[in-house]
């Protein structure tokens, strides 16, 4: 985007008055916003006219009337090639008219017609009031970690949380006791009948005797007979020889170098 250049001041002539502090003037009476077209409202004939030049500062050149193409007679402004200085904090300045612009701004403009509000998550209960259908484990943790940090649970009395807590794990233990007691009656009665039928607790004991037997045979679930010497025996002496040899002669490289 081309850079927009400030007017050219064609003339030195001024009307001779003392400088236009924009401090004086009312706020909405000039523009001077960064990128745009500095523009006051003439004093005198209270028309926008453009400020003219880069450091020194005029209004520019104009009539009192805006209709001298349609005949009217030429009558110079006195206001004009007035000097203008900027003595106010341009961007304080800035940010009050945006200000005011916001709030003259109808309603219905300044916000959209419906707004969406995001729902605020619910706070997570407290360990305390959580239910107690949590595992075992779970519980102890939660009641450990509370006396950790807890100083009053440290002294061997509960605080209201701890003691909660404490009752928690407490049913929680007991609930998983009466679970495995009710699982272990609750057998199967088929199992029941076919560990009665094949001899009961005379089975058990057979299994729990490990006895060797006495005719030195193998049992048939067991693998073939791994031979535990070697077949060559020459064969098999001659092979350590030659690796211990090799080992001797690879050490003594290493140690030399």
């Amino acid at each position: 985007m081309p850079r927009k250049r400030p007017g050219r001041v064609r003339t030195k002539n001024t009307n001779r008055r003392m400088p236009l502090l924009l401090s004086t003037v009312a706020p909405e009476d000039f523009n001077v916003r960064p990128g745009e077209v500095k523009s006051i409202a003439c004093p005198d004939c209270r028309t926008w006219r453009r400020i003219m030049g880069d450091t020194v500062l005029k209004i520019r050149e104009h009539c009192i009337s805006d209709k001298v193409a349609d005949g009217e007679k030429h009558v110079p402004c006195p206001g004009s090639n007035q000097l203008v200085v900027i003595d106010i904090d341009v961007r304080r300045w800035q940010a009050r008219q945006n200000r005011l612009l916001r709030d003259a701004m109808p309603q219905e403009n300044r916000r959209a017609a419906r707004q969406f509000f995001k729902p605020i998550p619910a706070p997570a209960a407290p360990v305390t009031r959580i239910h107690a259908g949590f595992p075992l484990e779970k519980a102890r943790r939660a009641y450990l970690a509370h006396i950790e940090e807890c100083v009053r649970c440290g002294t061997g009395q509960h605080c209201t949380p701890g003691g909660v807590l404490a009752y928690r794990y407490v049913l929680v233990r007991d609930a998983e006791h009466a679970r495995r007691e009710a699982r272990k009656q609750a057998a199967p009665a088929g199992r029941t009948a076919q560990w009665t039928k094949r001899g009961g607790e005379t089975v058990e004991t057979a299994n729990n005797q490990c006895r060797p037997r006495l005719d030195g045979t193998v049992s048939e679930f067991c693998g073939p007979q791994v031979p535990l010497e070697p077949q060559d025996v020459e064969a098999y002496e001659r092979r350590q020889a030659e690796l211990a040899e090799r080992y001797a002669r690879r050490n003594s490289a290493t140690s030399g170098a």
